[in-house]
């Protein structure tokens, strides 16, 4: 494993946090050092400290450390996302015989040395007995091979040395820090300790020498293990499976049908989706072919602490059938299989703990699938990547321990304690779900005024967003917008072209393998042209029906079977236009297309109710978008209209503003608030049409 240390990007970090104590900004760039590798920490895992003398407002110096905050993600940890306890107080706790969670979190939270920051991470105790001034804790892929193996204290003092103490699994609090401190007083001379099943912490007065014992007793492990291992086969390959032929298409279904098979209605009575993660390398696909990838499943997580993240199993799925019904079936044994086996778990153990039972959720999170890799499940985006980060750890270390020996599991106790530890809900804890979270939505035209102003309405309700354009230019400044404000992972650009049925039906494809399926379909794409009927052109008219009309149809088209497999009802507006019902002279090509499309939408209508799925239309006018996205459509009908006008741009849009009833200007976001009301299912409504023109008497739908 690679030493990080840098003193020159030291330097450059001590100088960019001038304000704090250099003790306590080297402790924040050595926890980065861990963090920035995956093979020691995972999303929020590990922890760090740092103890520290601080005067407090009264000019009296008090002994504080300052510790990671639970959750917080090491790899770009801030200042901020760290706790900062007095030490005295909390080293008293140790003569305590026992202390509950509840207590635990009370005291941590009286002896805050700063009142606003974050919650300590859980093992504080532990960094606060030991006496060393910096503490390092990890749960290195490699330090847990060796624990899970029959006989792990001999192979970890074989592997390992013995300048590090190994202690069985203990759940964190009270009770581990006091083994953890009673160890290294039996043996002071010792650089670490390995807790089974838990990870490795190590510590000195330096903060790059905790790093670099760290790295050493890390790579120690791992040159152990390969050597161990050399020139064993990892996996047993099975001669009756293999990869699908169009794995890409294959892993869109199966990824859709899965996403279904756990759609499930809350306590409160609202259908949570998940978004999904795929995740498809070599190993992967090699486990998923393996006579023992069902073991793999099975087995459980490699520390109790992921949990909460991943459950404690992977169902497992061995083939993908070509048939959708076959597959669903499949699908949904293997769901109901792991559910059954997981109240199983709960009633076992949920008595003991006093746990409630509607704190139960049964439906797994990870799928190990046959020549198709890891689907993970997640509430929102960050969720589905942590779960399918953890799970490709897990079945990567798995392997070498299998290999080395044979994986011991964790037993199922430890993994409940963990699991529902009120202590571990908590950093699951959030606000309430947006109206949309767990909703994938594609827009065309997405680089447009229109289609803009849908996205920004879109992801302010909860959504992930799919922006689509057959212009790249308009398409990437509209991208580049929407990700200032939003994440990354919740927007993803998509150039495609609407008229060509088999380019919109690859971009679904994609869109589901990124997301894990489409919920709400935003036919918005158009284009128009001016002129009389005797002036226009028939290829114009083609030109302009094959966007308008027949972009409408392939989008809808490409979205049913979609809808289909994951059962779960859906959502597609169609962008419309006042001109169906009010159209204009010398806008043929326009209005009649996009009656077309009107009238396409009320068909859809019919046709999909059956599975759910509500197909409305929003009729806008007069939306010119801003400075930063402009309407195309506006562009071209624009300066005709001001010249016939003697106006100038302003004065177009005020011209159209006191054309209307309401005399308001109509903008792209008034769009996106129609889109969401429907996608949001507050009403029973399908086959709708709602104005968004500030009031047009000729074109009230009727």
């Amino acid at each position: 494993m690679e030493n990080l240390f840098n003193e020159n990007a030291l330097q450059t970090f001590v100088k960019k946090y001038a304000d704090y104590p250099t003790d306590f900004v080297l402790r924040v760039y050595t926890s980065r050092l861990l963090g920035a590798d995956s093979r020691l920490v995972l999303h929020g895992g590990g922890n760090t400290s740092v103890k520290m003398p601080v005067k407090n407002i009264m000019g009296e110096k008090k002994h504080v450390i300052f510790v990671k905050g639970s959750g917080r993600d090491m790899s770009v940890i801030e200042p901020e996302g760290f706790a900062a306890l007095n030490l005295e107080p909390l080293r008293k706790l140790r003569g305590l015989e026992s202390l509950s969670a509840e207590e635990m979190d009370n005291q941590l939270k009286i002896h805050q040395a700063i009142a606003y920051a974050p919650d300590p991470s859980v093992e504080s105790l532990l960094h606060a007995f030991l006496p060393h001034k910096y503490i390092d804790h990890t749960h290195a892929d490699s330090i847990l091979v060796l624990t899970h193996q029959k006989h792990a204290e001999d192979i970890l003092k074989e592997a390992l040395g013995k300048k590090i103490a190994v202690l069985p699994y203990i759940m964190s609090g009270l009770p581990l820090a006091k083994a953890v401190i009673d160890s290294y007083e039996k043996n002071s001379d010792i650089d670490g300790i390995v807790i089974i099943n838990h990870g490795i912490f190590t510590f000195a007065e330096d903060a790059r020498a905790s790093y670099e014992k760290m790295i050493t007793y890390v790579t120690r492990a791992e040159t152990y293990i390969k050597e161990q291992i050399q020139g064993r086969p990892l996996i047993t390959r099975r001669n009756d499976l293999s990869r699908p032929a169009n794995a890409e298409s294959a892993l869109a279904r199966c990824v859709q049908v899965i996403r279904g098979a756990c759609a499930h209605l809350d306590a409160d009575g609202k259908l949570r989706r998940f978004y999904a993660e795929t995740r498809s390398d070599s190993d992967l696909i090699n486990t998923s072919l393996s006579k023992e990838a069902l073991e793999i499943c099975r087995s459980g997580v490699l520390t109790p602490d992921h949990a909460i993240r991943t459950k404690n199993t992977i169902a497992y799925i061995e083939s993908v059938p070509e048939d959708d019904n076959d597959l669903k079936r499949i699908a949904d044994h293997a769901v109901n299989t792991f559910k059954e086996d997981y109240q199983r778990y709960f009633r076992d153990h949920a008595a003991t703990n006093k746990t409630d039972q509607s704190d139960s959720d049964p439906f797994p999170l990870l799928f190990l699938v046959g020549g198709l890799g890891l689907i993970a499940l997640g509430t929102t985006r960050n969720a589905a990547r942590i779960a399918a980060d953890i799970g490709e750890h897990t079945i990567h270390a798995k392997h070498r321990a299998n290999t080395l020996g044979a994986y011991v599991p964790i037993s199922e106790d430890h993994i409940f304690d963990m699991e529902y530890w009120s202590l571990q809900q908590k950093k699951l804890s959030s606000s309430p779900p947006r109206p949309l979270q767990g909703q994938v939505a594609i827009i065309t035209g997405g680089g447009g005024a229109i289609g803009f102003g849908i996205a920004k309405q879109l992801l302010a309700a909860g959504a992930a967003v799919v922006i689509s354009d057959i212009d790249e230019i308009r398409l990437e400044t509209a991208y580049s917008i929407l990700t200032e404000t939003y994440d990354t992972s919740l927007v993803e650009p998509m150039a495609f072209d609407v008229t060509d049925y088999k380019s919109v039906e690859n971009a679904f494809e994609a869109v589901a393998c990124k997301f894990g399926g489409i919920d709400i379909v935003v036919p918005n794409a158009g284009i128009a042209h001016v002129a009389k009927i005797e002036d226009l052109e028939p290829e114009k008219l083609d030109q302009v029906i094959a966007v308008n009309l027949k972009g409408t149809f392939t989008v809808i088209k490409a979205a049913v079977p979609i809808f289909r497999r994951q059962g779960t009802g859906g959502n597609i507006v169609v962008i419309s236009t006042k001109n169906v019902f009010d159209p204009g002279a010398a806008f043929g090509a326009y209005s009649a297309s996009k009656a077309g499309a009107h009238q396409l939408a009320k068909i859809a209508a019919l046709e999909l109710a059956e599975m759910g799925v509500r197909v409305n239309m929003v009729n806008p006018d007069a939306v010119f978008g801003d400075e930063n996205v402009c309407s195309g459509l506006w562009e071209l009908v624009g300066p005709d209209r001001m010249k016939s006008r003697g106006l100038d741009p302003e004065g177009l849009q005020e011209y159209y503003c006191q054309r209307s009833l309401l005399k308001q200007r109509v903008l792209a976001e008034h769009v996106g608030n129609a889109v969401v009301f429907f996608a949001s299912d507050l009403t029973p409504t399908t086959g709708a049409a709602l104005p968004v023109d500030g009031g047009n008497a000729a074109a009230f739908p009727r």
